[in-house]
């Protein structure tokens, strides 16, 4: 029972993930999108504000709830 346990929470994740990676940054749960540009993309959830600052930042996936950000991430903001 446990995998599929796993796997449920996986499909119906609800928490507020955000996963670095060299160049990319993955946002899960995210409320709404505030600002984007090619320097800075701000993103919010609840109460908090997530800033992303770099050169050449472009959005490849964007879902409902999920989106990745590419680009030469100079500095990541948690407000």
């Amino acid at each position: 029972m446990k995998p599929l346990k796993q796997i449920r929470q996986y499909i119906f994740e609800e928490e507020f993930k955000i996963t670095i990676l060299k160049n990319q940054i993955n946002v899960v749960n995210y409320t709404s999108l505030g600002h984007f540009d090619e320097k800075q993309i701000i993103l919010y959830h609840d109460q908090n504000i997530l800033i992303i600052k770099g050169e050449a930042l472009s959005v490849t996936k964007l879902l409902n709830d999920e989106i990745l950000i590419v680009g030469k991430i100079k500095t990541i903001e948690f407000r």
